[in-house]
């Protein structure tokens, strides 16, 4: 079963999806996960707490406007951060698909490993460089204004700032903490690697250490909660269990590329997809495909020709009293919307796709024909079959 998990963590770590989309930057989505909106009223509340007692003499109401002000520019500084991995990716041409912010900060949706420890570091690297940059201007801005290092700002535009440079700078040593996915885990990767000249050695080194890292963060915050330090202790205990798992899962997806060496999509596919025509509505599909031959994917085929794929999800998306009047080919995805892939890629990469598509498995295209289907299951039962004679 710990190769089933395998198979779902695969880039796990890295495929947190906007549910938000607030637009685009430089071609790349821009996003949020729920849990931001969580984190957004925690810090500024606590900003509230914090302006409000360091300057007991300003309204509530200029409080709270800069407590809410300085929150949203926190989140733009974060952008920032993602925005300089993305371009260091992108000089290397690696593809990013997506920002999107969440409850530990952002993340940026690499679509390919480096190719190199080099490219390695400055991804990592760069991040760090980014807040700390950030905070440094802003502190740079407020003593340009008046504002004398270590005192208490005047007014409410410099001790904004102040926050904001203070915030940064403690941001950028944050992630160079040697644990995944933060981004001293990457450039502590990126030196194995140097070292070992063996990337899988690296990542699993790496990870192995970042799972301790990941221990002292839950056992020092659970001993500051306990302690009395209520909230700040669990969040500390929280990141930890966070790294925990982005840890493992790190470690996992390397022992899985290993078992995966050398297998090629071509050699797992299923060449015999099972096919219905479009022409037939989704009750006749339901009662004499789906249910009777066990089949969840069929390719949907007009004159002989496949033009989509139907499964069990797209069919449940339609209500139960439609499903004789609606045919299949009304209620499939078209073939021209699927990721496809090619027979001659590597199952990982095909892997990597279905995790990051979230879909169950995908075409297999040669030369504008379908050659067959690839799918989540014939890959979990490759490796299952691998662990049951334990080769």
């Amino acid at each position: 079963m710990k190769l089933l998990n395998f198979c779902f963590a695969l880039k796990g770590e890295r495929t947190i999806k906007p549910q938000i989309r607030l637009g685009k930057i430089l071609g790349i989505e821009i996003g949020l996960h729920y849990s931001w909106l969580i984190i957004a009223v925690l810090i500024s509340l606590s900003l509230v707490q914090y302006f409000g007692n360091a300057n007991p003499d300003w309204s509530r109401n200029t409080v709270w406007l800069m407590s809410v002000t300085a929150s949203l520019l926190f989140f733009i500084t974060l952008v920032l951060h993602e925005l300089s991995h993305a371009m260091v990716a992108r000089s290397n041409d690696l593809p990013v698909s997506s920002i999107t912010l969440f409850a530990l900060g952002g993340l940026a949706q690499i679509e390919k490993e480096p190719p190199d420890a080099k490219t390695e570091f400055w991804l990592g690297i760069v991040g760090p460089i980014a807040s700390l940059s950030i905070g440094m201007v802003c502190l740079g801005s407020a003593w340009a204004f008046g504002w004398l290092p270590f005192s208490e700002p005047e007014n409410p535009l410099l001790a904004m700032l102040v926050w904001l440079g203070y915030i940064n700078v403690a941001l950028a040593v944050f992630n160079m903490i040697p644990g995944f996915p933060m981004d001293g885990g990457r450039v502590l990767r990126s030196i194995i690697w140097r070292l070992t000249g063996n990337a899988g050695r690296a990542t699993k080194v790496a990870s192995l250490i970042s799972q301790f890292v990941a221990f002292v963060f839950i056992v020092f915050g659970l001993m500051l909660f306990f302690r009395g330090a209520g909230f700040s202790g669990l969040w500390i205990a929280f990141i930890g269990w966070f790294l925990l798992s982005a840890a493992k899962t790190s470690y996992a997806q390397e022992s899985l590329k290993e078992r995966l060496a050398g297998v090629q999509v071509s050699d797992l596919m299923n060449r015999e997809c099972p096919v219905v025509e479009g022409r037939i509505n989704l009750e006749t599909l339901v009662e004499d495909k789906l249910l009777k031959t066990g089949q969840r994917c069929f390719v949907v085929v007009e004159n002989g020709s496949p033009v989509g794929l139907i499964t069990a999800h797209e069919v449940k998306n339609i209500e139960r009293r439609l499903w004789k009047l609606t045919v299949v080919s009304d209620a499939m995805i078209p073939l021209e919307n699927i990721q496809v892939v090619e027979p001659c890629i590597p199952v990982i990469e095909a892997l990597g796709i279905i995790g990051r598509e979230n879909v169950n498995q995908l075409p297999v295209v040669s030369n504008g024909l379908l050659e067959g289907i690839i799918s989540r299951d014939r890959i979990i039962n490759y490796l299952l079959t691998r662990e049951e004679l334990n080769l």
